[in-house]
């Protein structure tokens, strides 16, 4: 080694140049973030057009733009079940993280494995003309190795299923991953989740399902499908929207 390449030059040559990247890594997220940001949005809404059996898979972002206009976008209470004015900035993942926006949920009353929530949550409506045609619900609960997220669309009579679409998950490929599969997805319409006292009722099942209450269990996959079950048991009783479809059926909603 030359004295010219004295190893204090090699230091600062080796912190300059991460300095230098760290800043044009910096740049370029606060630039892209923008666009991250409408790519979510987008996502949202193409998610929740599918549940609701709005749009196809392929549709472009003024498809996606022009068909979301006939969705209205609510918050409720949990608690009680009313509709409420959304807080400034507000998100269901950010209030469910804050201490003074959640609800921590602890042994039997997190069958869903969530750990908290917000005590707010996003309700969607699809009407037509003046009557409400379809209600569209956040749902998400534990799996095997993730918290998966779906929207599970209900007609107005909250108790039969219109379509369901799971968005975000980390299960295993070709087992619990199947839960985005649309093949799977496709025997959730028609199916009551609910029974005549509004308590959720809807099962999966190893094999075939037998009735409108059951539906065909993921192979090779039950604690997914555990999790995918009590997922609707708790955003579908009284701890989650329970309430708020109690509104909905005594027609104050």
């Amino acid at each position: 080694m030359s004295k010219k390449e004295s190893p204090m030059k090699t230091i600062v040559v080796a912190v300059v140049l991460s300095l230098v990247c760290s800043i044009v890594v910096s740049f370029a997220a606060i630039q892209l973030k923008p666009q991250q940001e409408l790519n979510k949005e987008l996502d949202r809404k193409r998610n929740i057009l599918i549940a609701a059996g709005l749009l196809e898979q392929g549709s472009t972002q003024s498809e996606i733009d022009e068909l979301f206009k006939q969705v209205e976008t609510k918050v409720v209470d949990l608690s009680t079940g009313e509709l409420v004015e959304p807080p400034k900035d507000f998100t269901q993942r950010k209030f469910a993280k804050d201490p003074e926006t959640n609800k921590v949920l602890e042994g039997k009353a997190d069958i869903a494995g969530i750990k908290k929530r917000s005590q707010l949550a996003n309700v969607y409506f699809v009407r037509k003309g003046q009557q409400l045609d379809t209600i569209i619900l956040p749902v998400h609960g534990y799996g095997l190795w993730s918290t998966m997220y779906g929207f599970l669309a209900l007609e107005p009579d909250t108790t039969t299923v219109v379509g369901f679409k799971y968005y975000e998950q980390g299960e295993t490929s070709g087992l619990g991953g199947e839960i985005e599969n649309p093949t799977w997805l496709a025997q959730w319409p028609g199916k009551q989740v609910l029974n005549e006292q509004g308590e959720p009722v809807i099962k999966l099942v190893k094999g075939s399902a037998q009735n409108e209450h059951q539906v065909d269990g993921l192979s090779g996959a039950t604690l997914t499908s555990n999790g995918v079950e009590n997922t609707m048991v708790y955003w579908l009783g009284e701890d989650g929207f329970g309430p708020f479809l109690e509104r909905v059926r005594a027609g104050e909603i």
